[in-house]
């Protein structure tokens, strides 16, 4: 099936799962943390996804937008490369964007 609201509440319960499967394995480097905690946050927007008026903007924003940020930091954090840095501001563009979807 497609992407419907149910769908993405399911998406935003298994994102939290894997931020805290991350938390666990995870290093203490800052920027790790960092990013876990903005993992979980919008983990917890995605869960509230069905009940807003445009659930499907809202949720595809929220889970691009979390994706790109958060895989962009946690590979930097765990390899020490930067060269995916620039996915960062991108998923954080999108996930402003999201939170707006879910507020309207």
């Amino acid at each position: 099936g497609g992407v419907t609201p149910l769908s993405l509440h399911f998406r935003g319960a298994r994102s939290g799962g894997w931020g805290y499967s991350w938390a666990v394995l995870g290093a203490t480097d800052g920027l790790f943390d960092k990013t876990n905690k903005h993992h979980f946050i919008h983990s917890l927007a995605l869960l509230g996804v069905p009940h807003c008026r445009k659930p499907l903007w809202a949720g595809l924003l929220l889970a691009s937008g979390t994706t790109l940020f958060c895989t962009s930091f946690y590979y930097q954090a765990l390899s020490g490369d930067s060269s995916i840095q620039m996915l960062g501001p991108v998923g954080g563009s999108l996930l402003l964007i999201g939170w707006l979807a879910l507020a309207l």
